[in-house]
């Protein structure tokens, strides 16, 4: 999954920043599950990556709702 930019965040149409989140929030959860287990990871900032862009699509979705 990729890293967005708010200027890539600003150009999704909503359905597909819904589809985004969601995938985001899956593998999030992933991350967390396997950090929680013990597991290593082979990129530790990707979970600050990844919250950092649900944060941007939150944040441009409530930017179109006002």
């Amino acid at each position: 999954m990729a890293i967005f930019r708010a200027k890539e965040v600003h150009q999704f149409s909503d359905v597909e920043l819904q589809e985004q989140l969601a995938k985001l929030q899956v593998e999030l959860l992933q991350k967390y599950g396997k950090r929680s287990a013990g597991g290593s990871q082979e990129n530790p900032g990707r979970i600050r990556e990844i919250r950092r862009t649900i944060a941007r699509i939150l944040t441009e979705q409530t930017a179109r709702r006002a």
